[in-house]
């Protein structure tokens, strides 16, 4: 079967306007993508990296190619105004706090679309926003990594999966058109779970080792605790009502295999000394079984191991 042909692009003045709240390196490389395109893109992030954007563009850097490109960037939520759809990449531990912020300045019938790890990020933004704005989740998989101040590298993948909306049929094609994979999916809350069994399966423990998902998976005995990891996780999605899609086990197999050299990003969070995801984590799972009355000793344990690494090592 012949892969589908990418969408043309449509006229520069007919394209959707994006503004990126939380421009890490989630933010910073689908923003690159999409002005890259011919998208009108402004970034929205911490002052250092909003001054090396605002005099050299944004430096995107994969396996292919190494450009900097030209976009709007700005410290102030208020830049949101204008835009179309707003990428909200703040992490998860900012959720709120970023929804009131651009609260005042969207544009209506803008959409604010999640992007970030965890599962209820949308819920949550759509109750400081309220019932009359538009609020999707969408499934992000891709590996990236901020290289220094206005610089993103590009590791593997980059694919979205997006929550029905009136808008998600045109994002999607004219962000495939930008070179995006993404599609529109009736269950995008089984999806986040898939990744969230993912992240609880690596994420702590790649934090508390400083060490890959390839290094983790040789050591004695860490396929028996992933294994318990995950089976926890099925459990109370289980319980919780929720169906996942494809083959979760196979999927937490593959992480290890195709992005051996990845830091988790607790374990990144952990070796800057910032305030890691790890609640929305491990700690959602923790949280969600207690509720449910679903057991989760392992992924209690790991919780409360990197809740004591941030502890001995807190952000300056």
């Amino acid at each position: 079967m012949s892969p589908s042909p990418i969408p043309a692009a449509p006229p520069a003045s007919e394209r959707l306007r994006f503004a990126i709240m939380g421009a890490g390196a989630v933010g910073c490389y689908f923003g690159a993508l999409l002005a890259r395109a011919g998208h009108a893109v402004t970034l929205i992030g911490r002052p250092h990296h909003v001054q090396a954007i605002a005099s050299r563009g944004l430096r995107l850097q994969t396996a292919t190619e190494d450009v900097h490109l030209p976009m709007g960037a700005s410290t102030d939520a208020a830049a949101v105004a204008g835009a179309d759809v707003v990428l909200l990449c703040v992490k998860s531990t900012d959720t709120e706090s970023a929804a009131r912020q651009i609260q005042p300045h969207l544009t209506p019938g803008a959409l604010v679309l999640t992007l970030q790890n965890g599962v209820d990020n949308d819920e949550r933004v759509r109750a400081v926003l309220g019932p009359g704005q538009s609020v999707a989740a969408a499934v992000v998989y891709v590996a990236t990594a901020m290289a220094g101040p206005g610089h993103v590298r590009h590791f593997g993948r980059g694919e979205l999966v997006i929550a029905p909306s009136p808008l998600a049929p045109r994002l999607t094609r004219e962000l495939s058109a930008a070179g995006i994979r993404a599609q529109v999916s009736d269950n995008v809350r089984g999806a986040l779970w898939a990744k969230l069994v993912i992240n609880c399966a690596y994420n702590a423990l790649s934090a508390i080792v400083q060490e890959p998902y390839g290094w983790l998976v040789q050591q004695d005995g860490a396929q028996e605790v992933i294994a318990d990891l995950v089976a926890e996780c099925l459990a109370v999605a289980q319980a919780d009502g929720v169906q996942l899609p494809g083959d979760v086990h196979d999927a937490v197999r593959g992480i290890a295999q195709t992005m051996p050299a990845q830091l988790s990003s607790t374990a990144q969070d952990l070796a800057r000394g910032r305030p890691s995801e790890i609640e929305h984590l491990n700690g959602y799972v923790v949280q969600r079984g207690a509720a449910l009355g679903v057991a989760t000793p392992v992924n209690r344990t790991l919780l409360v191991l990197v809740r004591m690494a941030q502890a001995a090592h807190p952000s300056p």
